[in-house]
């Protein structure tokens, strides 16, 4: 017997968009009520032949929101749908949940599906919390006294025992969410279908829902659809993930990799250096970044670096009063926004950086140890021990190129990782120079 609990096969679904003429004078008024039995007529007519056969495709009045769009999911897997607005997702949940249905293609199901799409759904707003927990256990089809035995587990999780025998309708957003979501993950599915809804609860809850998927897919046996803006969590829970763009899809395959494509499809222009541009802001700064540039062993401006090799990044700072004890600091952040490493001046120059007037200095990185890809650079110059004098956020982005070989150690940290690299810093004030170096095995960042 398969183990693939969900099979979709050439999976399409169109839309026909309606459009409402709009009459701004009486004898138009009249005109549209004598030729409305001919438009009615038309209009029943397309929606009859609506095999979108001959030329549909074309056709400017149809909406295609999935195309074609085929995958398996076995059992016990977590799979996460990923995409922009627009790109499907949703309309693929509401099929595999048989809210909807397609135009062309299917979706084989086998098992018991319990969906969680939108704020609300499956609840009756007239009933009470209690009385919901009962009518979806019965939708699902299970026994009252199956019902009994995860009552308690339902209402625990949920954690609005004080509203139980409130009617639903005078619930929060975040309190629907949350007994729906229990309600969902508890009466054990085959299948948790999970839209975006989570995104409507807190923090706190949103990791109990994570850790909760987490607990029915590996411990259970049971399979989940994840539907997320949120990437992180997407690569921290799922198995394998699918981009869908434009209703088809674009990739499938690791999380990682699918989040990249995603990522670099949606975005913005990457800067490999930074520019003071002269606004009102900079007239508030004690201290304001010049330029900032990218730079490789050869001391020239560059886009991007292999893994491996050395590389500096050369700052141009303008301090307009002296700033005891003031430092300089960059830290890279990955994809996530996770803090990839930090380096900074503190404990390496003494009080070169004191004085007023133009800076320049170089951070030079010896062995890059960045895994390949894009990282976000900020910049920041700060008095110690933590005021931030001036900072820039996201400035400036390091672009990460694989090498011809894999090296040995190469690894990716899915955790929080916080870690300084070493460093060596060159200022230049006037004509004099001076070096120094930061070694984390010495000092903390």
């Amino acid at each position: 017997m398969s183990d693939t609990v969900v099979s979709v096969e050439n999976l399409s679904k169109a839309y026909l968009l309606g459009r409402q003429a709009k009459q701004d004078t009486f004898f138009g008024s009249v005109a549209a009520v004598v030729k409305s039995p001919l438009r009615n007529f038309r209009q029943l007519h397309r929606l009859n032949t609506f095999n979108l056969s001959e030329g549909g495709e074309e056709n400017e009045d149809i909406l295609w929101a999935l195309r074609d769009v085929s995958f398996e999911v076995k059992q016990g897997e977590v799979l996460g749908i990923i995409g922009r607005n627009g790109a499907g997702k949703s309309t693929l949940l509401k099929i595999l949940s048989q809210i909807a249905y397609p135009t062309h293609g299917r979706a084989k199901i086998h098992g018991r599906v319990s969906a969680l799409l939108e704020v609300g759904t499956g609840f009756h707003p007239e009933l009470t919390g209690r009385e919901n927990v009962y009518l979806n256990g019965t939708i699902l089809g299970m026994q009252k006294a199956e019902i009994d035995s995860k009552f308690d587990e339902i209402v625990d999780f949920s954690g609005v025992e004080k509203f139980l025998d409130t009617p639903v309708k005078r619930y929060s957003s975040g309190m629907k969410v949350r007994l729906a979501f229990s309600v969902a993950a508890h009466l054990e599915p085959e299948i948790l279908i999970i839209d975006e809804v989570l995104a409507v609860g807190d923090a706190e809850f949103q990791k109990k829902c994570l850790g909760k998927m987490q607990d029915i897919s590996t411990g259970e046996g049971r399979t989940v659809l994840f539907v997320s803006h949120n990437m992180r969590a997407v690569d921290d829970l799922c198995h394998r993930a699918i981009l869908l763009d434009g209703g088809t899809v674009a990739a499938n395959g690791d999380p990682s990799d699918i989040i990249k494509q995603y990522l670099q499809r949606n975005q913005t222009e990457i800067k490999t250096s930074f520019r003071s541009a002269p606004n009102e802001n900079e007239e508030d700064r004690d201290a304001v970044l010049l330029t900032a540039d990218l730079v490789n062993a050869q001391e020239e401006c560059c886009d991007s670096i292999r893994f491996g090799e050395p590389f500096g990044i050369r700052l141009s700072w303008e301090h307009r009063k002296p700033l005891p004890s003031l430092s300089y600091a960059i830290r890279f952040s990955d994809h996530f926004g996770r803090l990839a490493t930090a380096c900074n001046t503190r404990n390496a120059f003494d009080t070169e950086l004191d004085t007023a007037g133009r800076h320049d200095v170089v951070c030079w990185i010896d062995h890059s140890a960045f895994v390949p890809g894009t990282y976000s650079i900020r910049i920041a110059a700060s008095i110690q021990p933590h005021t931030i004098v001036s900072g820039y956020s996201a400035c400036m982005d390091l672009i990460v190129e694989e090498m011809a070989w894999k090296p040995q150690h190469m690894f990716t940290i899915k955790g929080e990782p916080s870690f300084a690299t070493a460093s060596r810093w060159i200022h230049t004030m006037g004509s004099n120079s001076m070096v120094a170096s930061n070694d984390p095995t010495e000092r903390t960042v």
